[in-house]
């Protein structure tokens, strides 16, 4: 019963963030069609867009403390689905066949989930997870990933390699500790809520500090992913990451698999692809909208006939100067 509640809460909870994004994606281009556009930060649809996604935020960190890593992170395709389908009926959107099609096999994958999840118990004491940290295999995980970390950071920053897996690896390294670190207080803290303090262990504060952390490079990384790639790319390719580096951190970290059956590992790992190609499916060929920006067409100026371009292809190398038949134009 308690790992059905964190199923649920999880699956509510990602579905509240794909209704407050909709309501933000609403908002912004209701204010775009003003011909006066106020800023979207004084509507209050905005805002409620805002609660909503916050409200969504913390239901995903609290069902930490009753469900699986294994089985919270993949639910994360709940919101996909979300706003595939919401999408249509607020933004006026049409349906697409993918959109059917990844729906049916993301909510087949869902329910492999969560019929052969791993059932372990989620009352994680501070000592236990003063134990995880100091265990063998999570400290060879943890040297791994930094290596690993530091190899992407230096290709990154030095080399200027910014190639759409090398920006999102990196996201993933961060994000299995923020997703050990947020499993951890929340499970404190859930246990201190029952009346078993947990929260005067200095675990628990290192733990916050942990998550903090990463989470925010986490953020870094990601918003320049977004800035150089089209959304549609990085949702699908960031969610198998993330998904997948989650796992991994639980099966390490929290031993969730420790004693599953070989069935129930397979029909787990068989509704994780499923999911995974739901989201692709979803997100395939899906056009990026953006907002009307109004400008001037200089090539339909009333009384001008112009028989040159205006500006020389950026890839010519006569950008920036004048060719032969920007002359002619100037001496007509």
């Amino acid at each position: 019963q308690t790992q059905l509640f964190g199923v649920l809460l999880a699956a509510a909870s990602n579905f509240l963030i794909s209704v407050s994004l909709t309501i933000q994606k609403c908002t912004h281009l209701q204010l775009a069609s003003q011909t006066e556009p106020k800023p979207y930060y004084i509507s209050k649809r905005w805002w409620c867009g805002i609660i909503l996604l916050g409200l969504g935020e913390v239901g995903n960190f609290t069902a930490y403390g009753f469900a699986p890593i294994a089985l919270v992170a993949p639910l994360g395709c709940v919101s996909v689905i979300g706003s595939a389908f919401i999408s249509v009926l607020f933004l006026k959107k049409n349906m697409r066949t993918a959109d059917i099609l990844g729906g049916t096999l993301t909510v087949t994958g869902i329910y492999l989930l969560v019929t052969f999840a791993p059932n372990v118990p989620q009352e994680i004491t501070a000592r236990q997870v003063q134990n995880c940290l100091v265990s063998w295999p999570f400290l060879v995980y943890s040297i791994l990933e930094i290596i690993i970390f530091c190899i992407l950071l230096y290709f990154y920053k030095r080399k200027a390699v910014k190639h759409i897996v090398v920006l999102l690896t990196m996201v993933t390294l961060l994000a299995s500790l923020t997703v050990i670190a947020v499993k951890a207080v929340a499970s404190m803290v859930t246990l201190s809520v029952k009346g078993k303090m947990q929260l005067t262990y200095p675990v628990f504060y290192i733990m916050i500090v942990l998550m903090a952390t990463s989470c925010a490079f986490q953020v870094k990384f990601l918003n320049q992913t977004m800035h150089l790639y089209e959304a549609t790319a990085v949702m699908p390719i960031n969610f198998v990451f993330f998904t997948t580096s989650a796992i991994i951190s639980g099966v390490i970290f929290y031993r969730e698999f420790q004693s599953a059956a070989l069935l129930s590992l397979f029909m787990f790992l068989f509704g994780c692809l499923l999911s995974f190609l739901g989201v692709f499916v979803i997100a395939r060929n899906k056009k990026e909208e953006h907002l009307q920006v109004p400008f001037i067409d200089c090539g339909h100026i009333p009384g001008q006939n112009l028989t040159g371009k205006i500006q020389p292809d950026s890839h010519s190398s006569y950008y920036g100067t004048l060719n032969n038949e920007d002359d002619l134009v100037k001496s007509q």
